[in-house]
């Protein structure tokens, strides 16, 4: 599996969807899909997940950014790592950039993704919680995988 590629699709996902959003959404309106499980509303925001640092688009900025930084310097400890680590951290370093891209683009995050008893959020905001939450059930549950186990 190439973890590159993988990244790759799910930013490229990422900024498709948020550009349609954009383009054939009406701002501050929801729209319904079949069945009403899910809204389509769009919102600009300009802070992290869940309305947190609702002013903190350069703290976001600078702390994205420091993540990728720390994980160039370990990369190749990291590509020693499981592939399901790997992966964990693929999803949520693509969903961050994803963010990063639209923080540097317009100074907020676009979200569209409406379910009505969570926060509005992204495909982006998907991959990082995915990612996190894999890497937390392999650290949590002891990453049996590992190479050089």
């Amino acid at each position: 599996m190439s973890f590159l590629k993988v990244g790759l699709a799910v930013l490229l996902l990422d900024q498709i969807t948020k550009h349609l959003a954009v383009t054939y959404l009406p701002s501050g309106e929801s729209v319904a899909l079949p069945g009403h499980l899910l809204y389509l509303t769009l919102v600009k925001n300009p802070g992290a997940a869940f309305g947190l640092f609702p002013r903190g688009t350069p703290l976001l900025i600078i702390l994205t950014c420091g993540v990728l930084g720390v994980v160039w310097v370990y990369r190749r400890a990291i590509a020693k790592q499981s592939s399901l680590f790997r992966l964990g951290l693929t999803l949520a370093l693509a969903g961050g950039i994803g963010n990063l891209v639209d923080r540097l683009r317009w100074g907020y995050v676009i979200d569209f993704l409406d379910i009505r008893f969570w926060p509005i959020f992204n495909v982006a905001d998907i991959a990082i919680v995915a990612g996190v939450m894999l890497l937390l059930g392999l650290i949590i549950g002891g990453d049996e995988s590992r190479s050089g186990s």
